[in-house]
């Protein structure tokens, strides 16, 4: 494995991609201990103690958003830019068709993506700072303005130093941030577990079967995010001139966890809005209902995992063209063995990928209710593990190591996996 690992470092290209890229964290991890002009560190640190309506976002952040540096916001008005631009490309024609451009119309999609980036990033920063004006040194117009230029500011250069990673470093600039953030949260986490020990809140065997639920839930992860239904795929053979075309089998993989990570986010959004208006209202039948959906509770988790895979069938639906890939598969002369080209095709897709749409469903609802599980059979509480921090680091590294692994097989015959 060492020597497989060597072999990175001996493609000069490579090397300066990797070497880039921790150049890059490196700068992203020193942004989120640069705090915000004009706001009390000890107020925001206190909010964060009373709860953990904020810990996920913060995960996300590395850090960041209890801190309420200039990262505070991290990635994430991107990512929702992102998602909002993905389903508007259904619905506005031109979207669309820019989709079907090829590296011109991505070129186009993604400067829109900028500009609504920037947008949320403000309106988002704006939020924040209102919310959290009790910790606002000089509360006024002046200073939540400032702080939410600054805020913005953040997370526009976090994308810009995404889009750097993606193109001059080994790619999946976004999502090696958040995985980042989240990576360098664990010390801290294992600390934390360390003082549970040194105070006798939990034993050995606490920790011991806290480690053996976290190996067994990331193989578990990885065994998902891999798996696939392969559907066969035959072309018919066509002679044109002297030369045969077809008559090879091929297959189409669909993913079980099609979805990834969005419904959880969109579940999770949905069910922190009642929780998070009452964080500033002081109305009392609303910090009632609010008590009924706070993390934890039957009705949050019922609800969640209801949501969760409600939303996988809805995004599923939306990124998965069923229709497309039959008329696809109908134009280039092939065909399923044993199904008729055309509208059955269509149904049977269909019906495999609503099957197996179930199981991914499923998966990700128990994933995202983990974290409750784990703290009741360990009793480590305020240590994030499962959910879509698990999914995301996961995912990121595995798709990372496929990236390194084909640049390394374009110098080698042998990559670095076995």
């Amino acid at each position: 494995m060492l020597s497989a690992l060597a072999n990175i470092y001996r493609i000069p290209e490579l090397r300066q991609k990797i070497i880039f890229t921790l150049i890059m964290f490196a700068i992203f991890r020193m942004g989120t201990h640069i705090p915000v002009p004009g706001v009390n560190p000890a107020v925001i640190e206190q909010l964060f103690q009373s709860g953990n309506l904020f810990g996920l976002l913060d995960l996300f952040s590395g850090g960041a958003l209890s801190k309420f540096s200039i990262f505070a916001m991290s990635i994430t008005p991107y990512i929702n830019a992102s998602i909002i631009i993905q389903l508007l490309t259904v619905v506005i024609p031109t979207l669309e068709q820019w989709s079907k451009e090829g590296q011109e119309g991505h070129k186009k999609t993604t400067q829109v993506t900028r500009y609504l980036t920037v947008a949320l990033a403000f309106l988002q920063a704006v939020g924040m700072s209102i919310g959290l004006k009790d910790a606002i040194l000089n509360p006024g117009i002046g200073s939540i303005l400032i702080i939410a230029i600054t805020l913005t500011a953040g997370t526009v250069f976090l994308m810009w130093v995404g889009e750097q990673i993606t193109s001059q470093g080994v790619g999946n600039g976004i999502s090696l941030i958040i995985f980042a953030g989240i990576v360098a949260a664990l010390p801290k986490n294992l600390g934390r577990i360390y003082q549970y020990l040194q105070a006798g809140t939990i034993n050995g065997f606490n920790a011991v079967l806290f480690g053996l639920i976290a190996v067994g839930m990331v193989v578990f992860v990885i065994l998902i995010h891999q798996a696939h239904r392969r559907i066969p795929i035959s072309y018919a053979k066509r002679v044109v001139g002297q030369r045969t075309y077809g008559g090879h089998s091929s297959h189409i993989p669909l993913k079980v966890n099609q979805a990834g990570v969005i419904p959880i986010i969109f579940a999770s959004s949905v069910l922190m809005f009642p929780v998070t208006i009452a964080q500033f209202v002081d109305i009392p039948w609303v910090k009632t209902v609010a008590g009924y959906f706070a993390w934890g509770t039957p009705l949050q988790t019922s609800l969640y995992a209801l949501l969760i895979i409600f939303f996988t069938y809805f995004y599923t639906a939306v990124t998965v063209k069923i229709p497309d890939m039959a008329e696809n598969l109908k134009k280039y002369g092939g065909f399923i063995p044993g199904i008729r080209p055309g509208k059955p095709t269509e149904d049977y897709l269909d019906h495999v990928l609503t099957r197996i749409t179930l199981a991914g469903a499923f998966f990700l609802a128990f994933i995202a209710i983990l974290p409750n599980m784990v703290a009741g059979a360990t009793h480590i509480e305020g240590v994030y593990f499962g959910g879509t921090a698990l999914l995301i680091v996961v995912g990121v590294a595995l798709d990372t190591m496929k990236q390194i692994e084909s640049m390394v097989v374009m110098r080698h015959y042998q990559g670095f996996m076995k």
